[in-house]
């Protein structure tokens, strides 16, 4: 069985990548795959707890977690590519929203 130190240091990597891709990076596509990231490593967190605490509450949360995330990229892909239909650019520094 794998030690509980190492899943939550794992999701806490998994995790700070993210925060940098977001923080870092300013195209949009990247940062957008890094909230996925995020969510993820939330995920394996929850895991990690709920399989310590022999409780099935981690995995519901989960679940609820992941449908959130498949609406937010069904959603938040589009509106990425109608940016790009408009704009041309997925560069988050060139853009300005309040000007169409």
């Amino acid at each position: 069985m794998i030690p509980l130190t190492y899943m939550m240091s794992l999701s806490a990597i998994i995790f700070t990548i993210g925060v940098a891709g977001v923080i870092i990076r300013r195209n949009i596509l990247v940062m957008f795959m890094s909230i996925e990231l995020m969510l993820n490593a939330v995920n394996l967190a929850f895991i990690a707890i709920g399989s310590r605490l022999g409780s099935m509450d981690g995995q519901v949360i989960v679940f609820f977690v992941m449908t959130v995330a498949a609406a937010e990229a069904a959603v938040g892909l589009g509106i990425i590519i109608s940016i790009f239909r408009n704009r041309e650019t997925v560069h988050a520094d060139d853009l300005t929203l309040m000007r169409w």
